[in-house]
């Protein structure tokens, strides 16, 4: 079955920095397209970035947050840097079926998600 596993996540000073792994199986990886999203306490799951053959971003981590991927170890990253107390949220990797598409902002066009990791700013 498709497995997405994140990691990475952890308590960091604002200003600093962290990258977030998402290793997948039971996928053909290459051809899905794979976001970032994150959910803060008592707020909705909200879109960060997603990857396919481009790129898409949230206006709020534009300039501060790239997504990339390594096709042949299955793996997508989200290298986050100039951390601010604001990004404190459980981050999830997701996967789409689609390709060829901008990457999706909607949660509902996402077939499978990881468990989520923590990531905490402190101020």
């Amino acid at each position: 079955q498709v497995q997405l596993v994140e990691s990475g996540g952890g308590l960091v000073q604002a200003g600093g920095s962290l990258r977030l792994s998402c290793a997948a199986s039971g996928l053909t990886f290459s051809s899905y397209t794979m976001g970032w999203f994150r959910q803060a306490p008592g707020k909705e799951r909200q879109f960060v970035a997603g990857i396919d053959w481009s790129t898409n971003y949230a206006d709020s981590v534009k300039g501060r947050f790239t997504i990339s991927r390594d096709n042949a170890k299955k793996t997508v990253y989200l290298q986050m840097n100039a951390l601010k107390p604001e990004d404190t949220a459980v981050y999830y990797c997701a996967a789409d079926h689609r390709w060829g598409l901008p990457p999706s902002s909607s949660l509902t066009e996402y077939d499978y998600w990881g468990q989520g990791t923590q990531v905490s700013v402190s101020s």
